[in-house]
């Protein structure tokens, strides 16, 4: 029976991937001209982020942080998605807030300009999230 640490793993790896799909969705709706829908999909995608760091936090708190149970080029591989993941994850939140005040005050330009970071960085920590935890919990091999 797996711990509710192991669960909240689960959870966290579901949230990251609906953020991915929020994400996703938001920018075709912007290429589509769907300004209202995209406005959707990205306040998704942020309330479903910051859920996620809630439960993130919390598993921590309960189960601290865990080790690669295995070793060889699989361990290189996890270790080097963690790392990019986790440096990224650092810049996520002020990136995401800052590119949603600017829309909010409909400032366009600049939201435009900074997005083009935002966006890849965001989705990259949103796809690596839910790598990391199938690496770490159903390592292949």
């Amino acid at each position: 029976m797996t711990g509710v640490g192991d669960t909240l793993a689960g959870v966290n790896a579901t949230l990251n991937g609906l953020s991915a799909v929020l994400i996703g969705s938001g920018y075709v709706a912007i290429k589509r001209h769907a300004r209202n829908l995209h406005r959707i999909f990205m306040m998704s995608a942020f309330v479903v982020s910051a859920i996620f760091l809630c439960c993130y936090l919390t598993r921590v708190a309960i189960s601290g942080t865990h080790r690669y149970p295995g070793s060889g080029a699989w361990k290189a591989i996890y270790l080097s998605i963690l790392i990019t993941h986790m440096i990224l994850a650092v810049a996520t939140p002020p990136l995401v807030i800052r590119s949603l005040y600017l829309a909010s005050k409909q400032r366009f330009v600049e939201h435009k300009r900074l997005v083009r970071y935002t966006l890849p960085i965001w989705m990259y920590v949103s796809v690596t999230g839910v790598l990391v935890y199938l690496l770490l919990y159903h390592p292949p091999g």
